[in-house]
């Protein structure tokens, strides 16, 4: 599994590349993980009933699987990065339970109000640029899931679907469904309407 942090790259593509891949681009916290206001305890990572399965089923199906996370808890000074990669390691043990390796983890450790302005943090599009130019992905046709309305706005601006998941805030703060948008009731539930639709 790889991390990053920060940061855009810009254009992708070139002559003679293989051809590119899409890729499932998933929230972490309310999505594959139970929301812990500023999770910061590796003990108290939780896999949502489904997510093992559901991301199997998006790997037989040729998607990578990249996490895109908003944790302006390091910004706050509530998460010490130490906490951060401790927590990022017990996902990825519970996954690996389940069968699943995540292709690669991005976060955003930044909040306007404490750190100034970023094209990394969701909605802004930079993670996802930077790891399509790293994995080799095509952003348009991939799948985009979250429990926010921040988290599937991305999906409109890059031509891909996005399905926002009644797990997490999205259960708990009503969050908007921008047009466009599918609803599921989770992980698992989105998974299957969205590949059913592709092969449809």
């Amino acid at each position: 599994m790889v991390s990053r942090i920060g940061g855009a790259a810009d254009g992708v593509g070139g002559r003679g590349e293989k051809p590119r891949r899409r890729a499932a681009f998933l929230d972490r916290d309310g999505t594959l993980i139970v929301e812990k206001h500023y999770l910061a305890d590796p003990a108290g990572v939780e896999l949502i009933p489904g997510v093992g399965a559901a991301l199997r089923e998006l790997r037989r199906a040729g998607y990578a699987l990249i996490v895109v996370t908003n944790q302006s808890g390091l910004a706050r000074g509530v998460i010490r990065p130490d906490d951060y990669a401790a927590v990022e390691r017990r996902v990825a043990e519970l996954l690996a339970a389940e069968g699943v390796t995540l292709d690669g983890v991005y976060h955003c450790p930044h909040h306007p109000d404490v750190s100034g302005p970023c094209e990394c943090r969701k909605p802004g599009l930079g993670l996802y640029r930077r790891a399509a130019a790293e994995h080799g992905l095509e952003l348009a046709g991939s799948l985009f899931v979250g429990d926010r309305e921040r988290d599937v706005i991305p999906a409109l601006a890059l031509g891909g679907t996005g399905y926002l998941v009644r797990t997490g805030y999205g259960a708990t703060a009503g969050e908007a469904v921008p047009p466009g948008v599918r609803i599921a009731r989770d992980l698992a539930e989105a998974v299957r309407d969205y590949l059913r639709s592709a092969v449809g």
